[in-house]
């Protein structure tokens, strides 16, 4: 099976204002939750795939959704995309008990997120 895309991620450098934008353009119910030190809201859009809005973290990057496609294996696939050309910027970092992210850069530029969802005990 191919690996689908589960999340996409607003980082951006106004928070409450893309919140607002993005509430009302397309009605999306927005929840903050607690993450560490970290604000971030969560996009509930019912059916589909959700997403997240957070602060834009990269020194002097603009504004930029970020998707993320999920893997069976995260350090694996995070390798083998380094294999491939792509550079690490974020190597695989465990999310609150949810699963694991990694971000990396693929050879023509473009960001992508890979997730692995913690299996349910």
């Amino acid at each position: 099976m191919a690996n689908p895309f589960v999340h996409v991620e607003l980082n951006t450098t106004d928070v409450d204002k893309a919140k607002a934008f993005y509430g009302k353009l397309f009605d999306w119910t927005l929840e903050d939750v607690p993450m560490g030190d970290l604000a971030y809201t969560l996009i509930k859009v019912g059916k589909g795939t959700g997403g997240g809005i957070m602060k834009q973290l990269i020194p002097g990057a603009g504004s930029a959704w970020l998707p993320y496609v999920e893997v069976q294996e995260i350090k694996s696939a995070t390798k083998n995309a380094q294999a491939l050309g792509a550079k690490i910027m974020k190597d695989v970092t465990e999310v609150m008990g949810m699963g694991w992210l990694s971000i990396i850069v693929d050879p023509t530029g473009a960001m992508l997120g890979l997730w692995q969802t913690k299996p349910q005990a």
